[in-house]
């Protein structure tokens, strides 16, 4: 269990922060970015658990509350990956990683939501409800996420895990079905219509 004592310790005054395995690095460097995106975007997941919840127990609203919840604790794990490069002396569990089954648990949950939704014919503007909402806000900001990750991977593939960027590419996916359903099962999304205010009215 991680056990937080003190909140502020002044040693990143300088613009440097600690990773995980101790080394220091300036607070702008592409890791930091990722896990702090990452962090990022497991906030903007809590708001819509927070939206989420208000709904009775047992709702549909309820289940894709629990759902949120359980992926939060796997995007800290996605944190603590990140913050923690790779090294070739690394053993098998010796750090947290993110594993396939994780990102697997994102692609059944996927089927399951999307099995109910009618196929789209255009893009859907974010909006809606205000869980919809939120979950659009939610997805967006794993995209973002996501990307800082590619960037990673691309500068530091050895010393980086691939599946923490398949888990934030299955989440925004499942973030965007969610989306979808919270807006009446895709009854209530609001397509976007290409070139609809090129014309004068």
């Amino acid at each position: 269990m991680v056990k937080l004592n003190r909140i502020y310790t002044k040693s990143g005054d300088a613009g440097t922060t600690g990773l995980g395995d101790g080394k220091r690095v300036r607070k702008d460097d592409v890791r930091v970015e990722a896990y702090g995106t990452v962090d990022e975007a497991n906030a903007a997941i809590g708001i819509a658990v927070t939206v989420a919840m208000q709904a009775r127990p047992g709702t549909l609203e309820a289940r894709v509350g629990d759902l949120l919840k359980s992926t939060q604790h796997d995007m800290f794990d996605v944190g603590a990956d990140l913050c923690c490069p790779i090294t070739k002396a690394e053993k098998a569990g010796e750090r947290l990683r993110v594993t396939e089954s994780q990102t697997k648990r994102l692609e059944t949950a996927i089927d399951v939501f999307n099995e109910q939704l009618a196929p789209l014919n255009s893009f859907v503007l974010p909006g809606g409800s205000p869980l919809a909402s939120a979950l659009h806000q939610a997805r967006t900001t794993v995209r973002r996420a996501e990307r800082v990750c590619v960037c990673l991977q691309a500068e530091q593939p050895a010393a980086t895990n691939p599946e923490t960027t398949k888990y934030l590419n299955r989440l925004s996916d499942l973030l965007f079905v969610l989306s979808r359903v919270a807006n009446d099962n895709g009854k209530g999304d609001n397509l976007w219509v290409p070139g609809s205010n090129r014309e004068a009215k």
